[in-house]
């Protein structure tokens, strides 16, 4: 009798396989289950171009002006004057992507603001008079939230799946940071290596060649809301500490761009400055695979204790400190604006979701205005060279002392997967 894990063949025993099945064949990803959903790879390409420009307008201005008027201190107001503009503006376009769809407002929204970046650089290679600098800066806050119509893309696609959801946040918070990766050194390079204003335009018609490409697609576009009589999102339970934490969390984004800007002054700051977000990003993408989303309060105290890196590393006056410094820091950056959008989410009726994400950008753009000011000034008459890096360490440390205003059902993360 033949052994058991034997076979007979014609060319005699042979051994046979124990398991005769062939193997399961493996389980997509999360994030491959997201692109397997019909026009999702379309609109994220578009959006991808669209929102690549928002890593590069703030250096390019800097860079382009305070190579023009010698000031970075007077870099960092005009780019403040738009976001703080922007602040103000962005909720009421939100409101009426809300009303009207986003195809119908992105598109003439995005064309206003895209001249008002063409007329700074214009302004600028003029060596114009300092108030037109500031009003055509002032133009460009018809900027539509291109991320938050993406994510509310998804929340639309998604509806009745928050793993997937959590997922689809984390991606896009990815695709954040990856613009403030890219975003940067392109800038960078196309200011030093062509012409000072060549990184703002260049910006410019990526900004409108993205929007366009994402408008066209249709098909996954979330239907306009019925209006309701609910008022603004910000009037909803726990809303207004929450954007108190985003506007302390901007100021730690806008500070640290320019400071570090003039800490480095040179075409390798935008690669410098990329690392921050490029720690971020591959912190969202693992985030995105993680069981269960974390608590506001723990990802500001990480974020609080490594803002203090860049400090230190630049206190050494070594730029591949500085570089290591900003890698790390920018870890806690992802987690934080997941967690956080996601409060977001949770607090706004699904009516206003656009209204309400815009929010909590506008919060943001607030906090990156008065960051870039500040930081603006740090810079210019620092007492020693990482004086500046003070302003987002004190910034991260604000905003985890603000968490304090936040009732604790609303730091508690959700359970986003069985």
């Amino acid at each position: 009798m033949p052994h058991p894990d034997l076979t007979i063949t014609p060319a005699g025993p042979a051994l046979a396989p124990r398991f005769r099945d062939a193997p399961r064949a493996r389980p997509p990803g999360p994030y491959r289950r997201l692109f397997a959903l019909p026009g999702t790879r379309a609109f994220t390409a578009g959006n991808l171009v669209a929102r690549l420009p928002m890593g590069m307008f703030g250096v390019a201005d800097v860079m382009m002006i305070s190579a023009a008027y010698d000031s970075y201190a007077l870099a960092g107001s005009v780019t403040a004057t738009g976001l703080a503009v922007g602040s103000v503006t962005a909720p009421l376009v939100a409101r009426l992507v809300d009303r009207y769809g986003q195809a119908r407002v992105a598109v003439p929204a995005t064309l206003y603001a895209v001249l008002g970046h063409v007329l700074t650089a214009l302004w600028v290679h003029e060596r114009a008079p300092l108030w037109a600098l500031f009003a055509t800066a002032a133009l460009t806050a018809t900027t539509p939230n291109t991320g938050g119509m993406s994510r509310a893309r998804w929340a639309h696609l998604l509806k009745g799946d928050p793993a997937a959801l959590h997922t689809a946040n984390s991606f896009e918070q990815a695709v954040d940071e990856l613009c403030f990766v890219l975003g940067p050194v392109l800038a960078a390079v196309l200011c030093s290596a062509l012409f000072p204003e060549a990184g703002t335009l260049v910006a410019a018609a990526l900004f409108l060649t993205g929007v366009l490409l994402f408008a066209a697609q249709r098909s996954t576009e979330p239907p306009v809301a019925a209006r309701t009589a609910a008022g603004s999102p910000v009037r909803a339970p726990g809303m207004l500490p929450l954007l108190a934490v985003f506007l302390a969390t901007g100021a730690v984004f806008g500070s640290m761009e320019v400071v570090t800007l003039a800490f480095v002054d040179g075409p390798v700051a935008g690669p410098v400055l990329a690392l921050q977000a490029a720690g971020s990003c591959a912190a969202g993408l693992l985030y995105g695979r993680a069981r269960r989303s974390a608590r506001l309060r723990a990802c500001l105290a990480a974020m609080a204790a490594l803002m203090t890196l860049p400090l230190l590393a630049a206190s050494t006056g070594s730029l591949l400190a500085l570089a290591g410094g900003l890698l790390v820091a920018g870890m806690a950056t992802a987690p934080t604006m997941v967690t956080g959008m996601g409060l977001v989410q949770r607090l706004t009726p699904p009516a206003q979701l656009n209204e309400g994400m815009t929010l909590a950008v506008t919060a943001l753009l607030a906090g990156i205005a008065a960051g870039s000011a500040t930081g603006g000034l740090a810079a210019d008459h620092a007492p020693f060279a990482a004086f500046g890096y003070l302003v987002p360490a004190a910034a991260a440390a604000l905003a985890l002392l603000l968490t304090a205003g936040l009732r604790t059902a609303t730091l508690t993360g959700t359970a986003v997967r069985d």
